[in-house]
């Protein structure tokens, strides 16, 4: 019997891209990482759409009198909604951080300052990303734009998140599906 709280189509871990069709300019070329789905609705983070803020200049906010030069991270825009909160996406490690939700064996999600304390004071925590906002969805919402064409749903990695440069994620998780992704029809049902 199925769980009260699982939605019928389930895109929790996994990327959601965005179809040609797609003509939001908030979502047109998104790639969204799927934190959770459930009956409720769903929620993601833009994860290709680079800000006009680096990493750096966030973790002045956290300490002035250390200048940053952990090189040019960008800061992500997650998506339109609570636009002041911060996600960091990172590798398990030897700190449990305030906020720590296990995505996967080998990717978690921190929504708490420490982390980004703990950055701006020199601790190397390995890959991760750094997202303000977030994309989310109303009950059955994302299953209807799911059926309306508006996304495709892809495998989601952790090399892809954390290895990859932002611009060259989208053609990646595409690759692994064998589509190039500009050969694509704007239109639901044609080639």
């Amino acid at each position: 019997m199925p769980d009260s709280q699982s939605p019928v189509l389930d895109t929790r871990g996994q990327f959601l891209i965005a179809m040609p069709g797609l003509e939001d300019p908030l979502f047109a070329g998104s790639l969204i990482y799927i934190l959770d789905h459930t009956n409720e609705g769903a929620t993601g983070l833009i994860v290709n759409r680079p800000m006009d803020v680096s990493e750096d200049e966030v973790l002045e906010q956290f300490d002035k009198d250390h200048p940053h030069v952990h090189g040019n991270h960008p800061v992500y825009q997650g998506g339109p909604v609570d636009t002041q909160r911060g996600f960091v996406l990172h590798a398990p490690g030897d700190t449990q951080w305030g906020h720590e939700i296990p995505l996967t064996d080998n990717l978690h999600c921190t929504m708490s300052a420490d982390i980004l304390e703990a950055i701006a004071g020199g601790k190397n925590i390995g890959e991760h990303l750094v997202i303000l906002g977030y994309a989310g969805w109303d009950a059955g919402q994302l299953e209807q734009e799911i059926a309306d064409n508006a996304w495709l749903i892809a495998p989601a990695t952790e090399s892809i998140l954390l290895e990859t440069r932002f611009e060259h994620r989208l053609d990646a998780v595409m690759a692994q599906l064998g589509i190039d992704y500009h050969s694509l029809s704007p239109m639901a049902g044609h080639a």
